[in-house]
């Protein structure tokens, strides 16, 4: 008898772990299927890092290396913009960056932008790799009419850490 109870609980399990199987597997099937009849699918493949999410709707990249963002910075051709709250930028950003918080865009933007040429090379940035505050702002900047807008990547962090100038305050 002993051993016909154990046969028993093995076999519950084995059942158990098959049907487990199937409802996973029926849960792929369904996500894929939902994937490739959505109007914009989610790619299989693709660049996840910053480079990739930093992309314009014509594939084109926001990104700007370290050094291209220093040397703008130290010919004066780029105006740096500190995506992050204001609390963070009075901690510390990029000399001479304006803050537009991303949170305080549509309030913030025509004092902060005005007088600024669409033509002028625009600088976004923020603090962390995964950090999407500078990508909106600089597609909103672009929506408005702005065409020469980059991202630095990491913004803060990268700066900082690189010695460059940086001020306190507002």
């Amino acid at each position: 008898m002993a051993g016909t109870a154990r046969e028993s609980a093995s076999g519950w399990w084995i059942r158990a772990a098959g049907q487990l199987l199937a409802l996973v597997a029926a849960a792929c099937i369904l996500a894929l299927l939902a994937n490739a009849l959505r109007s914009n699918p989610i790619p299989w493949v693709g660049d996840w890092g910053a480079a990739g999410r930093l992309e314009t709707e014509g594939g084109d990249s926001l990104v700007i290396s370290l050094e291209e963002a220093q040397e703008s910075f130290f010919s004066g051709d780029a105006l740096f913009v500190d995506a992050r709250d204001p609390e963070s930028y009075r901690e510390g950003h990029i000399l001479g960056a304006l803050n537009l918080p991303w949170a305080m865009f549509d309030e913030a933007a025509p004092q902060v932008l005005s007088g600024i040429e669409k033509d002028r090379r625009i600088i976004t940035y923020c603090d962390g790799e995964a950090c999407g505050l500078s990508r909106e702002v600089a597609v909103a900047l672009q929506a408005l009419g702005y065409e020469n807008v980059r991202v630095l990547v990491n913004g803060w962090s990268v700066w900082l850490n690189a010695g460059l100038p940086t001020a306190t305050g507002d």
